[in-house]
């Protein structure tokens, strides 16, 4: 039910043809305090065609408007107040969750069109640190949003896989490593040659050339440079895949940056028939100066090929494979002007789709104000913060409940949900601080608050162990319930805002809001009080817990049934 639309509908019809349904509905307001009611119109824009004063045609309007959603109209200087029938909304409402269960919200916006989401896009052969959080959990989380309004994402792990790198890591494997090694501490030890590998060609730089030989090898298919590199890939890749499957995310494509290397000739060609191509100093650009950016590099002195050849090339793979409605690329605010010139030349190019992708930037995360790279001169590893939040958890529910079943699940659910969770409830583009005390709460605006919230909520619903009959009335009409309901009842326009601005903290917030208002409705409710009104308030339980462990999914967090 949108309470507003009838509205809208019901003012239109006194107001004629001045205003459509649509414009009044676009000006209609959240009053400040539940003092002034549910919704408000300001009459302002009424004034030149009526003219008479604001407050005139709030009064004269206020006694017409008659329906039985709304209970009544009050008349505060220049706007009309509405308050709704608290009984009608809440059985409304109350029904259609419970019925529609998960699929609340549900849109079709989209029709099944492809959404391709980069995200997360680790290198191999380094470790996944805290850096790659934000990418990783952001994208999944757009991805459910995307889903549940209608379109089909696919979420893509553009793994850093190629460049010079490789021939470093080739030359110095063949000088120090061990296969026994490496399988046993893959990123660790593949770490550690890298690393020593610049140590030692300070002194001795004809290392250096060695790298470049071998990854021209790799380059021209050599037959040891190709296995050693698909070996350093997989290795990387089971390691990273440990980690993804702590968060519980998955990918539908792992094509990263070599995918793209016999695609990227077929792009320069395209942009020379274009004629879009010039030389500068030798090196192949796109003038970009109409779109007040500078050129953009295709092809260096040398000849080789750069990250915007790669992506180029990936987002013509990525149109032609997926003919996607829009293709988003979640990558760290720093990155905005390299996405500006992709799009840029694409529309030089006369790749008019070129509109339909999308930089998601997001902020940095940082300890203690600062930027978050390093530990004591070590990178913070995501899997050694994981594993710390669940620890921090699994004290929290030892100590809550010790006779918990599966305490150990749930200590993971609570600990991974809470830096996810935490990652998420801010707004993608601000910079955030990061300590594990303030993450894994149970209290406070956090995912084990969130958690705990629903798990009471199933509790409640185990003790009274009663099916819900949802053709009985199951009407409230008291200001703790009125708050919940109309929580529940904006989730649909929740789910479209998130959608809309691609951001996963309008989900993450309303999570928060709705487990608030519900905890203030437990504490002043006695919800197994055996009355008239036990089944509308146990549908209430049962909405919001339903609600809530939607919203966390949508989040990629678990919502365990009991903690």
């Amino acid at each position: 039910m949108d309470y507003k639309l009838i509205i809208a509908e019901t003012l239109q019809d006194q107001i004629g043809d001045t205003l459509t349904t649509e414009e009044i509905y676009t000006l209609l307001e959240k009053p400040k305090s539940v003092d002034h009611g549910d919704v408000a119109f300001p009459t302002f824009s009424l004034a030149k065609v009526f003219r008479k004063a604001p407050q005139q045609i709030a009064t004269d309007l206020g006694e017409k408007i008659s329906n039985p959603i709304i209970a009544k109209v009050e008349v505060v200087g220049p706007y009309l107040n509405f308050f709704l029938n608290k009984e009608i909304v809440s059985d409304t409402i109350l029904k259609t969750v419970l019925e529609e269960g998960a699929h609340y919200g549900d849109q079709q916006i989209g029709h099944g069109e492809s959404i391709p989401i980069d995200m997360s896009s680790p290198n191999i052969a380094k470790p996944i640190s805290m850096g790659h959080l934000r990418s990783t959990v952001i994208g999944n989380s757009i991805a459910e949003i995307v889903r549940k309004v209608g379109f089909k994402p696919i979420k893509i792990n553009h793994l850093g896989d190629w460049g010079t790198q490789f021939g470093k890591l080739i030359v110095a494997y063949k000088l120090w490593g061990s296969e026994e090694k490496v399988k046993a501490e893959p990123i660790n030890e593949l770490l550690r040659l890298y690393v020593k590998f610049h140590e030692v060609a300070e002194t001795q730089p004809e290392l250096d050339d060695e790298a470049r030989a071998w990854f021209k090898k790799l380059e021209d298919n050599d037959e040891e440079a190709v296995a050693l590199w698909t070996w350093f890939r997989e290795e990387s890749l089971t390691e990273f895949n440990h980690i993804y499957d702590m968060l519980g995310i998955t990918f539908d494509s792992f094509n990263g940056e070599a995918f793209y290397n016999d695609k990227m000739e077929e792009v320069v060609s395209i942009l020379e028939e274009k004629n879009i191509l010039s030389v500068d100093r030798g090196a192949t650009i796109v003038d970009l100066e109409k779109y007040n950016l500078n050129p953009a590099l295709i092809r260096k002195s040398d000849g080789a090929t750069l990250y915007i050849t790669r992506d180029l090339a990936a987002a013509l793979y990525r149109k032609r494979n997926y003919n996607f409605a829009k293709s988003l690329y979640v990558v760290g605010n720093e990155q905005s002007n390299h996405f500006k010139q992709l799009k840029a030349v694409l529309k030089e190019a006369g790749f008019d789709w070129a509109e339909d992708m999308h930089h998601i930037p997001f902020g940095l995360i940082t300890q203690g104000g600062k930027k978050l790279s390093t530990r004591k001169g070590k990178i913070v590893l995501l899997e050694e913060v994981l594993n710390e939040a669940v620890a921090s958890a699994n004290e929290q529910i030892s100590a809550k409940n010790p006779d918990l079943k599966d305490k150990e699940k749930v200590a993971d659910q609570v600990g991974i949900g809470a830096v996810v969770f935490h990652d998420l409830k801010n707004d993608r583009l601000n910079n955030f601080d990061f300590t594990i005390e303030e993450v894994v709460r149970f209290e406070g605006e956090t995912g084990p608050y969130v958690q705990y919230t629903r798990a009471r909520a199933m509790s409640i619903l185990r003790k009274a162990n009663v099916e819900i009959d949802l053709t009985a009335p199951l009407a409230l009409s008291d200001s703790y319930s009125w708050e919940v309901v109309k929580l529940l009842q904006e989730y649909p326009d929740t789910i479209s805002r998130a959608y809309e601005k691609f951001e996963p903290s309008v989900i993450a917030k309303h999570a928060i809001h709705l487990a608030q208002a519900f905890n203030k409705y437990y504490a002043n409710s006695k919800v197994l009080a055996d009355d008239a009104e036990k089944p509308a308030r146990l549908a209430l339980v049962q909405a919001v817990a339903t609600i809530l462990k939607e919203d966390l999914r949508l989040l990629g967090v678990e919502a365990p049934d009991e903690m």
